[in-house]
């Protein structure tokens, strides 16, 4: 029994005499949805039964709800059989094997530079499937040519960083958790300083946007396979002044659709606007209120003297 884990589908294939033992044909082997069903055929002279299930008819053939935890995502599924009926009476057992795929959804990767690999990766292997996530830096926003050695960047230029699920292609979406940069390589070394550029997977950093530059959405955080950010070059203020790249990155399934993207929180022009104009009436309208005031004070003080005139004329 051999079960294969693809980028986009999950096959099984078993011995033909595992069904024989129990008196099966092939005629009778399908998973819960009976009209995916199983085919024979032969490798190598000897004879075999295989279900192959592409992705996308995973539910459909009757695929369990997917099992998640951390670190990995679980598809299950289950091949059966009918067993012979003779006349209302069945003697034969059915068949039934469950059947798993495993895959990797999250990871940590690394990016050093500029003195050392302008890009990194690190892959995981799970059964059979190999699991990919590259960053690379990109000489300008078009994302069109990437650097083939470590460069020199001038403080204030932009950096273009570029992170992609490679394989399975555009079979998981990609979020990026965190960002930061350490003065050594290791990713958790507190002896130094770090900076973060992207927290909760939002931006950190004032320079630091998501995209290509363009009103496009092509590489926001979460939407597609591809996550592309930029920021302005800095260094630290004390040696060594060059710094090394470090993401986590997490892998969503089509099913996740928009809680895969991060809700980033930002302050609208609008309210700003607003704000200002209420401070710029509360300064007009107080002035006002202290004059008026004034006036009935002045005019209280005034009936007061002509009261008192009018009474010493009286006693003249």
């Amino acid at each position: 029994m051999n079960v294969t884990c693809g980028r986009d589908f999950i096959s099984i294939l078993v011995d033909e005499e595992f069904f024989k033992y129990y008196n099966v044909g092939v005629e009778a082997v399908h998973l819960v949805n009976a009209s995916c069903r199983a085919h024979r055929e032969e490798i190598s002279g000897s004879a075999y039964f295989r279900v192959h299930t592409p992705m996308d008819q995973y539910t459909a053939c009757g695929g369990k709800p997917l099992e998640k935890n951390i670190t990995h995502i679980t598809y299950s599924l289950t091949l059966m059989s009918d067993p012979p009926v003779y006349g209302n009476i069945v003697r034969d057992p059915y068949v039934q094997i469950e059947y798993k795929c495993i895959y990797p959804y999250i990871r940590r990767l690394s990016l050093a530079f500029p003195i050392i690999s302008f890009s990194s990766e690190r892959i995981f292997k799970v059964d059979e499937v190999d699991a990919k996530v590259e960053m690379n830096l990109f000489k300008d926003h078009t994302y069109t040519e990437a650097f083939t050695s470590p460069p020199t960047i001038k403080l204030g230029d932009q950096i273009y960083v570029q992170i992609q699920v490679t394989e399975p292609e555009d079979f998981f979406h990609l979020k990026v958790n965190e960002c930061w940069a350490t003065q050594t390589p290791q990713a958790n070394d507190k002896s130094g300083f770090s900076h973060t550029l992207l927290a909760n997977g939002c931006a950190n950093d004032k320079t630091t946007s998501f995209g290509n530059g363009t009103p496009h959405p092509a590489g926001r955080n979460g939407v597609g396979s591809t996550v592309r950010y930029s920021f302005d070059m800095f260094r630290f203020v004390h040696e060594p002044h060059s710094f090394y790249l470090h993401c986590t990155v997490h892998l969503c399934t089509l099913e996740d659709g928009q809680s895969c993207i991060p809700e980033c929180k930002t302050i609208s022009k609008r309210a700003v606007v607003v704000d200002e104009q209420a401070q710029d009436l509360l300064t007009l309208v107080l002035p006002l209120g202290v004059i008026w005031t004034l006036g009935i004070f002045l005019l209280i003080l005034i009936s007061i003297a002509k009261a008192g005139i009018r009474r010493h004329m009286t006693n003249t």
